[in-house]
């Protein structure tokens, strides 16, 4: 069975076992209940809003991580005005246990 879940303002496709590094959603060794925008179970697609209010997705966070570092320069020319920044976005590692169409 596979689901469409929606996290972090983006939408993944899962199924269960699987892997992914979603943006942070807490501790290690929590369970989490993710929305179903769409679940796929063989040939029957369920996308009603009354059947997802019903679906579950758990997953299990496994791992926190940090992004790679991205790095920037502003200026403003003939005011001597400079200045650098940089950035690691943090993220999850979640493990998908359970889809259930309830």
């Amino acid at each position: 069975m596979d689901a469409v879940i929606k996290t972090g303002g983006k939408q993944y496709r899962v199924t269960e076992g699987q892997r992914l590094d979603v943006e942070r959603l807490g501790p290690v060794d929590t369970e989490v209940e993710l929305t179903p925008v769409l679940l796929v179970d063989g040939d029957s697609v369920v996308a009603d809003v009354d059947s997802l209010a019903r679906a579950t997705v758990k997953a299990k966070v496994v791992a926190d991580g940090r992004g790679p570092k991205i790095t920037g320069f502003t200026y403003k020319n003939k005011s001597n005005q400079r200045r650098r920044w940089g950035h690691r976005q943090g993220f999850s590692t979640v493990e998908i246990t359970g889809i259930e169409k309830g």
